[in-house]
């Protein structure tokens, strides 16, 4: 199915980003792991990089070769680490490593982006995800302060602009024949479900009710697989739940059914 593509997996270390960096190569891809940490079982090549820290994207853009196939912004943080953090590197450094990159990008490459069930009240947070369309790296920290996005919003608030930002460039690189789409996980048995729960508790119980079981990041990575595949290709701004039917319980409560 990626036979013959050279993909780039950022949070390939650990989680889904190394379920999907696996399965990717499993399927016949030359891919690049990107990380702040190394993986313990190295998939393709790996460059390391910090996406909170615009220096180090530039520096990793600089190293990665011409003509990638497809970008998986899988990288994130948790909602327990300090607020500026989780937005620099869930939304500030995912934007900004995805823009640097597109003019190296092959065309009809695909960009996918890991969101979350956590950003699916994007509608009540339009005017803050406004405010962040131009934020950079030295405006975090004022703007969290200054927008009250603190504790667990942070990490709410990131996957709720990062929704947007994906619905908004559905055709921005078209002439291109470049797509960009996104995947929504509901609770993912990875190394840092503890810190939702810690952070959502009885919250992050009532709705895990809902579900059989937590995911596992091989329920996710097939699906961020066919998004980067030509088997996507006229898949654009999407955002896919894969959630084990929490976003369908979600909308009959909303919708009274």
């Amino acid at each position: 199915m990626l036979s013959g593509k050279t993909l780039i997996v950022t949070g390939a270390s650990s989680g889904i980003g190394a379920a999907t960096a696996a399965l990717a190569a499993a399927q016949g891809a030359d891919v690049i792991s990107v990380d702040i940490n190394p993986p313990a079982r190295p998939v393709g090549r790996f460059v390391r990089a910090d996406l909170a820290d615009r220096a180090s994207i530039d520096a990793l853009v600089d190293a990665l070769p011409a003509g990638a196939h497809g970008l998986a912004n899988i990288a994130g943080l948790p909602p327990t680490r300090p607020p500026a953090q989780v937005v620099k590197v869930n939304l500030v450094g995912l934007k900004y490593l995805t823009t640097r990159l597109v003019p190296k990008l092959a065309d009809g490459a695909s960009i996918v982006n890991l969101a979350s069930l956590a950003g699916l009240g994007w509608a009540d947070a339009k005017e803050t995800i406004r405010a962040s369309a131009d934020l950079g790296f030295d405006g975090v920290e004022a703007f969290c302060r200054d927008r009250a996005i603190e504790g667990a919003r942070s990490y709410f608030f990131s996957k709720e602009a990062l929704i947007v930002w994906t619905l908004q460039n559905r055709w921005t690189w078209r002439e291109r024949g470049i797509r960009m789409n996104a995947v929504s996980p509901g609770p993912v048995d990875t190394p840092i479900l503890k810190d939702f729960l810690q952070t959502l508790g009885a919250r992050a119980e009532e709705d895990m009710k809902t579900m059989d079981r937590p995911g596992t990041p091989a329920d996710i990575a097939p699906v961020v697989c066919f998004l980067l595949s030509d088997g996507s290709a006229w898949i654009r701004g999407t955002n896919l739940p894969v959630d084990g039917g929490m976003f369908s319980n979600i909308l009959c409560q909303m919708n009274g059914l």
